[in-house]
């Protein structure tokens, strides 16, 4: 039996797709808690295991050749524990591909725009002072609609988006995709992409790392004292 596996967490979608995973692989675990909102992502202790001072992060201490090692940024754990169990990474050379740049889409197009479209809908309006900036709320709404519109032809022909199979490119744009709302998607232009959703949802280990001290999950735009540990010169929402 491996020894449980070190979460630093918060459920944010970063948060989500490393909880979803160890569920989804049925890895134990023990939940460390970052609170973005109250800077725990700053402390000393916490950046020597993420010097980004973003979360997730873990610490395996079944790392190689049975060696304890600790892993920052959300993408890289899941290549790590889809390689460590065997599992959602695909089974062929040509699947691996598949999983790999759809894995990298995620983290380096729908991840950041959904992010922005987050933060400029939803939190700049309501700092102090007001930061309604409606150029920069039409710039990435469009986009991240945009990036939808490529997962929804994607997924027009199959059942997964690296193929049929349920892989960690499904958990890492999963959790961003399912707060379309949020982000003033429409939709019902994307139906290929709202069946891909209610598929990956009625998952159960899915839902129960989605789940994961859900409770504290809150608006954060309207919490004002976090907003200058969120989005000033100490950093900004995981």
């Amino acid at each position: 039996m491996s020894r449980p596996i070190e979460l630093y967490y918060w459920p944010t979608p970063n948060g989500w797709k490393v909880s979803i995973a160890l569920e989804e692989m049925g890895l134990p675990y023990n939940v460390n808690l970052i609170d973005i909102g109250a800077g725990d992502q700053f402390a000393p202790e916490y950046l020597k295991i993420a010097p980004n001072n973003r979360m997730p992060a873990i610490i395996d201490p079944d790392g190689p050749d049975g060696e304890p090692i600790s892993i920052f940024e959300s993408g890289a754990i899941l290549q790590y524990l889809a390689r460590k169990t065997g599992t959602f990474c695909g089974d062929t050379q040509r699947q691996r591909i598949e999983v790999d740049q759809w894995l990298m889409w995620q983290m380096g197009g729908l991840g950041p725009m959904a992010g922005q479209a987050h933060h400029f809908l939803k939190y700049a309006p309501a700092m102090e002072p007001p930061n309604d900036l409606p150029y920069a709320k039409d710039r990435y709404r469009k986009e991240t609609s945009r990036l939808y519109g490529v997962l929804d032809r994607r997924l027009a022909d199959r059942e997964y988006v690296a193929g049929d199979f349920f892989s960690i490119a499904d958990m890492a744009i999963w959790p961003w995709a399912s707060l379309w709302e949020g982000q003033q998607h429409d939709i019902a232009s994307t139906p290929h992409m709202q069946a891909w959703l209610d598929r990956c949802s009625a998952r159960p280990a899915l839902d129960r790392g989605r789940r994961l001290r859900l409770d504290l999950r809150g608006n954060l735009q309207d919490k004002r004292e976090t907003h200058s540990v969120l989005f000033g010169q100490k950093g900004r929402d995981s």
